[in-house]
């Protein structure tokens, strides 16, 4: 079975563009992940855990839901 994306919607990529086009490795290292788990979080294919969410908002200076908002069931 396939699986579909998550209901959290985040702002990574943008963020990562206005922060000095950092890419999805230079976030990685900071945050302690993967780069294919960026990749992944950022592409809506996997939510991260509470705590490396945390992480990346604390990278990119800004609040937990400027980063990641929840986007509800659509159905």
């Amino acid at each position: 079975m396939a699986r579909s994306r998550t209901s959290v919607r985040n702002q990574i990529r943008t963020l990562r563009f206005h922060h000095g086009e950092m890419t999805q490795q230079q976030l990685a290292d900071q945050i302690g992940v993967t780069r294919q788990t960026v990749n992944a979080i950022e592409g809506g294919k996997y939510s991260p855990s509470l705590e490396v969410a945390f992480r990346i908002s604390h990278v990119f200076d800004k609040p937990l839901e400027e980063v990641f908002q929840f986007a509800g069931a659509s159905g």
